[in-house]
């Protein structure tokens, strides 16, 4: 590929939040690097995919220490980007990790201990050849580790100049708000909430974090907003081969395409078509009206994906039958 430079008109269509109470404002649509950025990807493919979403505006590239494969490849790789294409663009992007799951063996390589998330976000910032990054979160709740620990090490982290800002990802509400209310004490610039929330998977509305951070004055960014795939027209024709289900079904298996669920899907279509989006963009669209929502991460194996995805912000905005519509027809599998 041919030396980058960044579109010169990259901010004139995204949209910016305010990130709960925080001064630091993220794109509606941010980019996450969970698939399609690992040792078997195309490299060439992930720069396009980058460029095309810096070009239109999304400054908030998304990691976590295990995404591959192998795990600590992604951050590799947009290393190796961050060299090729974005040095010049550094202090325009939000660069942002976490670590909470698998990452190597033995009892010092998963979950919250102080031993771990140090460790883990100095290997990190070694992958992608970075000092800092914008926002280091804790991946995943620990039921072992006193929450005191974990936020004293996120708190420790800050301090040493390693993070920006500090986050939470699959927390519920209620140890949200305890770890949230640890953290203010501590002083530490705990900003926002990762979370998996779409049409079809309501859980953060269920067990309070939807409602609790926004009362904290947190963000919230959203994860799999399109269901693995689930909610765009990949799926309409049966499971192609080179779907998600077929390159890597670690997440996503035949039977999450079943007839019930393909028969709400095509519902969900009829609204899009009538409301001029596509499937996808209906998706996006629907999360991002509530105010209460910072940004919602997508994924993409190809740039074409992406310019597509982000002209959901062109039209966040329903009426009370569409939402209606919407919530009769996914009831049966938020059941």
């Amino acid at each position: 590929m041919n030396k980058y430079v960044a579109g010169e008109k990259r901010y004139e269509s995204m949209r910016y939040n305010r990130c709960g109470n925080s001064g630091l404002m993220l794109p509606a649509v941010s980019i996450g690097l969970w698939h399609n950025f690992g040792s078997n990807d195309s490299y060439d493919n992930m720069r396009e995919m980058l460029r095309t979403a810096f070009d239109a505006g999304i400054t908030h590239f998304d990691l976590a220490n295990n995404y591959g494969p192998v795990p600590g490849a992604a951050e590799e790789n947009l290393g190796r980007m961050l060299k090729d294409d974005f040095k010049a663009y550094r202090d325009e992007l939000i660069i942002s990790t976490k670590a909470g799951y698998d990452m190597w063996p033995g009892p010092y390589g998963n979950f919250g201990s102080r031993k771990y998330l140090i460790a883990s976000l100095d290997q990190s910032l070694k992958r992608m050849g970075l000092d800092y990054v914008d926002i280091f979160y804790h991946h995943r709740m620990d039921p072992d580790t006193p929450l005191e620990e974990t936020m004293g090490a996120l708190d420790q982290i800050v301090r040493s100049g390693k993070a920006l800002y500090v986050g939470l990802s699959n927390y519920d509400g209620e140890t949200m708000l305890k770890a949230s209310n640890i953290l203010s004490e501590l002083g530490t610039p705990f900003i926002i909430n990762q979370n998996k929330y779409n049409i079809l998977d309501r859980t953060i509305e269920n067990n309070g974090l939807k409602s609790t951070a926004p009362m904290a004055g947190k963000g919230i960014i959203t994860f799999s907003p399109l269901a693995q795939g689930v909610l765009t027209d990949k799926y309409f024709n049966g499971i192609p081969e080179d779907s998600r289900i077929r390159r890597d079904g670690r997440f996503l298996h035949d039977e999450d395409v079943n007839e019930k669920r393909m028969e709400i899907v095509f519902g969900l279509n009829d609204i899009a078509k009538q409301r001029g989006q596509s499937l996808a963009q209906l998706a996006l669209s629907w999360i991002l009206k509530d105010s209460d929502i910072t940004s919602v991460l997508i994924g993409a194996s190809r740039a074409t994906q992406i310019t597509d995805c982000i002209r959901c912000i062109d039209n966040t905005s329903f009426s009370t039958e569409e939402l209606s519509r919407i919530d009769a027809l996914s009831m049966w599998i938020r059941l």
